[in-house]
């Protein structure tokens, strides 16, 4: 049996992705890496914790011997890489956490998958001709567009944050292991996700959040910033296409085409509670809506162009935002038990 290291795993892209995953791929063992910092959370995974294909390590990218370890202990086959401090916020106040899991943190996995992979450039070991390793990363390393135009796979990088500029970096690396040893690797680029299991901290939780606790809903400047939105079980399936059936050396951009200002995200959002959980006050959650001052280095629109994934593996958003968001809305309101 194939085991698959999965890192990052307790976070919302990759909980949801394992479960999808398990479920789809019963002959495969999957590891999961996760050191759960703030963002992991073991209950997300409730659903695979007695799946005997599923084992959890908790544990840090950045510790070499460890990774080192679960490679040679379970025999890794394939790698599928979430793990990443993500939050936009947290990469301004304290960016020194991004650059050691982002970068070092790929670069640890990278290099011990070379190792155990390949005996020298370009010359693979026996029985690892076809080991991958799957990046996961982001639309924000492109950084911003204007009013018209998507990104594409030949985007060049132009991040605007730490954070970005951390994955950015993160993405050059994962390519200079294909061109120079010859590593077996694929880069997945998504848009903005929403769904089940997100962190507190994001945007649409944080809405219902305060929506449903009757406190001021804040969005940043104008709340005109627009941003491309990708159902997380859409883009769960583009990582499994990508992961089986994307070619070597390859980038796959995965875009919902679902793009929104957040002043729509909001509304939507107020109207659907509105009529969901109507406020004990009888007044419309949108009078909760409150501006506060915009975030540094704030980009104005992302918008993705799938159609490289669309056309090469098949792959297609199968949530548009307005059934997308209302599956959302109906996981928080049982589990935020409101």
């Amino acid at each position: 049996m194939k085991t698959v290291l999965v890192t990052g795993g307790a976070g919302f892209i990759g909980s949801n992705f394992i479960i999808h995953f398990l479920k789809n791929n019963p002959g495969l063992h999957l590891v999961n890496l996760d050191l759960l910092t703030y963002a992991g959370n073991p209950g997300n995974l409730k659903e695979v914790e007695g799946n005997s294909n599923y084992t959890f390590v908790q544990g840090d990218i950045c510790d070499r011997d460890l990774v080192d370890t679960l490679f040679s202990k379970y025999t890794i086959s394939d790698v599928i890489h979430f793990a990443a401090e993500s939050h936009v916020d947290n990469s301004i106040s304290g960016p020194e956490a991004f650059i050691r899991t982002n970068i070092n943190g790929t670069f640890t996995l990278l290099d011990v998958a070379r190792k155990h992979w390949l005996n020298a450039p370009f010359e693979v070991k026996e029985g690892k001709k076809d080991n991958r390793f799957l990046h996961v990363s982001t639309d924000e390393v492109y950084g911003t567009l204007g009013a018209e135009g998507l990104f594409t796979e030949k985007t060049p990088y132009a991040p605007n944050s730490p954070y970005s500029a951390s994955k950015a970096s993160s993405d050059l690396l994962v390519r200079s292991y294909f061109h120079t040893y010859g590593l077996n690797v694929v880069t997945t680029n998504c848009s903005n996700n929403y769904g089940p299991r997100q962190h507190n901290e994001k945007l649409i939780p944080t809405i219902i959040r305060k929506a449903l606790s009757n406190q001021p809903i804040p969005i940043y400047g104008d709340g005109m910033n627009v941003r491309d939105w990708l159902y997380v079980l859409d883009h769960a399936k583009g990582i499994e296409l990508a992961f089986k059936n994307g070619r070597a050396g390859e980038t796959y951009n995965i875009g919902g085409r679902n793009e929104r200002t957040n002043n729509q995200i909001v509304q939507t959002i107020c109207e659907i509670l509105d009529k969901e959980k109507p406020a004990a006050n009888g007044k419309s959650y949108k009078n909760l809506i409150t501006y506060v001052k915009d975030r540094a280095g704030h980009d104005k629109r992302y918008a993705i162009d799938a159609t490289k994934i669309e056309n090469e593996l098949g792959w297609q958003a199968e949530e548009n935002f307005e059934s997308g968001i209302r599956k959302t809305i109906a996981w928080y309101l049982i589990h935020l038990k409101y």
